[in-house]
């Protein structure tokens, strides 16, 4: 059974980072695409970026790139997403899941509890 595990979020002041972990488990880590995806209050999921299963290629959102990197540890099972400059339309739960999704089904839900990231002076 697929077990993610989402970590770091947090309160940031505009233009400050924070770093994201995503802890895996239950299924071959190290061959999968894994992916970013966030839900701001009131809105649906947004896909933010998404890496193979190799740490290449990688692939950003228009919004955050630039100013967000995602990166893997497959020793550790760990997805990392590093969120630089970070702006108030950040604010949202971030969300790790399986694969390489970067057009996102209105009937799918991540399948973590995400991780809280709130941007605000």
């Amino acid at each position: 059974e697929v077990h993610l595990v989402e970590s770091g979020g947090g309160l940031v002041q505009p233009g400050g980072s924070l770093r994201l972990s995503c802890a895996a488990s239950g299924f071959t880590f190290g061959i999968n695409a894994m992916t970013w995806v966030r839900q701001a209050p009131g809105k649906g999921l947004e896909w933010v970026s998404s890496i193979g299963f190799g740490g290449d290629p990688r692939m950003y959102a228009d919004s955050v790139k630039g100013r967000f990197t995602i990166s893997r540890d497959n020793g550790k099972n760990t997805l990392y997403l590093q969120m630089n400059s970070l702006k108030s339309e950040d604010a949202a739960v971030y969300y790790c899941a399986t694969g390489w999704i970067t057009n996102i089904s209105p009937t799918w839900s991540p399948p973590g509890q995400g991780t809280q990231v709130t941007v605000s002076s």
